[in-house]
């Protein structure tokens, strides 16, 4: 999925125009449609989590599975999907949860990110093989939700700001 453009849009998601990425993400950032991908294993006790790979926003934090702009309105689950299988070399069946709206500047002022963020969510059974690409992904680990939900709120500058977000969505609906 070649991304040259984000789809900037209203605070419900509403889509408004295309931007060029490097515009949508300076200053305070322009609001633009973006989904999370979280995957689980272990009946949800377990998420698989990335460390983001340097040269990106928020590179060397600790983020969800994968993360990516949308780029077209249509067929959002499968631009996910397919998202997933080039950043992490895995694909699973996603559900769309829900959405939110953030704003966060990087730590080392490479930028901003505003997003109306969707949320996707996987499940999968036991190991399986990810090959992650390194301009986006520098590792990836599987942490259980306790321990990753104690480590955030001790330790939350190693984290992307959207993770909690997104976790806390999830989290409190009824899977």
């Amino acid at each position: 999925m070649c991304m040259r453009h984000v789809l900037l849009c209203d605070s419900d998601g509403n889509i408004l125009e295309i931007s060029d990425r490097k515009s949508a993400h300076e200053g305070d950032g322009k609001l633009h449609r973006a989904f999370s991908i979280l995957i689980f294993r272990d009946n949800w006790k377990q998420l698989l989590i990335q460390k983001r790979a340097d040269s990106k926003l928020f590179g060397g934090l600790w983020a969800n599975t994968c993360c990516s702009h949308f780029q077209e309105e249509d067929n959002l689950a499968t631009q996910a999907e397919k998202r997933l299988e080039e950043e992490c070399g895995f694909t699973c069946d996603l559900t769309e949860c829900s959405s939110f709206v953030y704003q966060a500047k990087d730590p080392k002022g490479k930028g901003a990110e505003y997003e109306y963020d969707t949320i996707f969510v996987g499940e999968v059974d036991g190991d399986i093989e990810f090959k992650l690409d390194p301009e986006e992904v520098e590792e990836a680990k599987w942490i259980n939700i306790d321990e990753l939900m104690k480590d955030i709120d001790e330790h939350n500058e190693n984290y992307s700001p959207w993770l909690l977000l997104a976790l806390k969505h999830i989290l409190e609906t009824d899977q």
